[in-house]
């Protein structure tokens, strides 16, 4: 059963009941006013998650209503349905102006009213989960980015990463439907690194063996950092094996060619890529054009050729040279 909240603004008592008693059937939780200023005052008592409106009212009317509704931050996302008798053009246009989702006019079936209502709902909350998901991938890239600072990378590394990888996915015929696990995994490859010591991210000589078991380490720390978070499982695959290598010589676990997950294939690129054109303490920065001529040269040893062959069409279109230049310092 539904529990969503709506707030029925309507001057008409026999109407304003009306739509009370057929909302509250279908198992919303409804809430009235006679007007706009009645129904202001009873919205700083409970926020609805969507309200219905009459155009017409006395004290104040609907449009008046809807602008003072929009004025206030937190409630500018609210969807908001005109249900009026009033058709004219004019009002369709002020109310779409001042940001209205809907516009029903009276007289009205049950069916008509329900189905307009659900669907407002439902639309309300894919937007939401879109922002809420937006505020987790920012989240995730200071987090990253806070770690990265650790190693030394040029400022951006993260971003980058994410960028370049998300670019040879569409190289490769990728859908937006399919991006969600590579863009998580690109923001997430190094959190393992968390847990090395910053004497060895940044020593400028060749590490002792067991400063390199560390080091061989953070791939399985990271994806064992995220397993119980749910949102982010897909991007296990990508912290896990981004340092495997297409001809086995990678780490942790030594995987093959298509024993590696395909979307840290990508983000091995990606990572490597950005790793060769940023200064790092044991080594410096080459250009893109050098950088660009070494993954060409690991085709088929460090890298899948598919997904260097992708890189390079992505090179000839200039698509890598503008996030470099765009993200660099």
């Amino acid at each position: 059963m539904n529990r969503e909240t709506l707030l029925v603004v309507e001057d008409n008592h026999a109407l304003r009941e009306g739509l009370r008693e057929m909302l509250g059937m279908e198992g919303f939780t409804v809430l009235t006013a006679s007007n706009g200023r009645e129904a202001l005052d009873s919205m700083m008592a409970l926020t609805p998650d969507l309200i219905l409106s009459d155009i017409a009212m006395p004290e104040m009317d609907g449009l008046a209503f809807l602008q003072e509704v929009r004025n206030r931050p937190e409630w500018v996302t609210i969807p908001f349905v005109f249900l009026t008798a009033r058709g004219e053009k004019e009002d369709v246009l002020t109310g779409k102006d001042l940001g209205a989702e809907d516009y029903l006019i009276k007289p009205l079936t049950r069916d008509e009213l329900v189905t307009a209502v659900r669907s407002r709902l439902s639309r309300s909350r894919q937007l939401q989960m879109v922002q809420l998901q937006q505020s987790y991938e920012t989240s995730l890239t200071v987090l990253a980015n806070s770690i990265e600072v650790r190693d030394q990378y040029t400022r951006g590394h993260v971003e980058r990463v994410t960028f370049y990888a998300l670019t040879l996915a569409e190289q490769l015929g990728w859908q937006e439907s399919q991006m969600e696990q590579l863009r998580f995994g690109a923001i997430l490859h190094d959190i393992g690194k968390v847990h090395i010591s910053e004497d060895i991210l940044r020593k400028k000589e060749p590490l002792e063996d067991e400063e390199w078991e560390e080091i061989r380490k953070h791939p399985a720390t990271g994806a064992e950092m995220i397993k119980d978070i749910p949102f982010l499982i897909p991007a296990i695959p990508v912290v896990r094996f981004h340092h495997e290598r297409w001809d086995g010589k990678g780490y942790p676990y030594g995987l093959v060619s298509d024993e590696i997950p395909l979307v840290a294939r990508i983000v091995s690129v990606a990572d490597g890529f950005d790793a060769m054109t940023t200064s790092r303490p044991y080594h410096p920065a080459l250009s893109i054009d050098e950088a660009y001529e070494e993954i060409m040269r690991k085709s088929g040893t460090q890298f899948d050729p598919a997904v260097v062959a992708a890189f390079q069409k992505a090179w000839d279109e200039g698509l890598i040279q503008e996030i470099a230049a765009i993200n660099g310092d």
